[in-house]
């Protein structure tokens, strides 16, 4: 059991090794960072969506803008698309690729920032919701894995994690989106020494 414990420890530590090897990856962050900061000081929001452990990703994003973070600060505009009265109603009536995009035909705006997780980058449903966003104008973004399958390339912004399991890409997707937190309340709420103010 130990060399399970070990061999599982040493396998996250060297998918974060190589996320960490590619200086586009906090590029990209930045980039992403930047744009939500940008679009939140312009009264505009993040809706966010996925399947499985990448909708508990989702949410936990969401939660830690509209709640709090590290620090006090003003709520921030996020919606997880995790209802599941939203989602089973539209599985049943439309067919499940149709239940992120209904979400953002009915949230998003033009300029607002629809970002869609998928470890595979082939989910049906993050791609329809991605294609609507398009279509509204909005600023799409993905986090994706292995390959980046379907949705690479597509979105305004990607970070495509490599790696063939999608627990360790997880891992790092949870990673990306903290990150990007601590970017986006540097950015609207920082002093001149650096501390958050509420």
């Amino acid at each position: 059991m130990r060399e399970l414990i070990q061999a599982s420890c040493t396998a996250a530590s060297h998918a974060l090794e190589t996320f960490l090897a590619d200086d586009g990856n906090f590029a990209a962050i930045e980039n992403i960072a930047r744009l939500i900061a940008r679009r939140f000081d312009c009264g505009g929001k993040v809706i966010v969506f996925g399947n499985g452990g990448s909708m508990c990703d989702a949410m936990h994003f969401a939660e830690e803008l509209t709640g709090r973070f590290r620090r006090d600060r003003k709520a921030l505009p996020a919606i997880a698309l995790s209802d599941p009265s939203h989602i089973t109603c539209v599985g049943n009536d439309y067919g499940f690729e149709q239940v992120f995009a209904r979400g953002v035909e009915a949230y998003a705006v033009a300029e607002d920032v629809v970002l869609g997780i998928s470890t595979s980058g082939n989910s049906p449903n993050v791609i329809r919701a991605l294609e609507t966003a398009r279509e509204l104008g909005c600023h799409t973004v993905a986090l994706l894995g292995r390959d980046g399958g379907r949705l690479a390339g597509s979105c305004e912004f990607q970070i495509i994690v490599l790696g063939e399991h999608s627990d360790r890409i997880q891992e790092l997707h949870t990673l990306i989106l903290h990150i990007i937190i601590e970017c986006v309340e540097r950015l609207l709420f920082a002093d001149a020494s650096g501390d958050i103010r509420p």
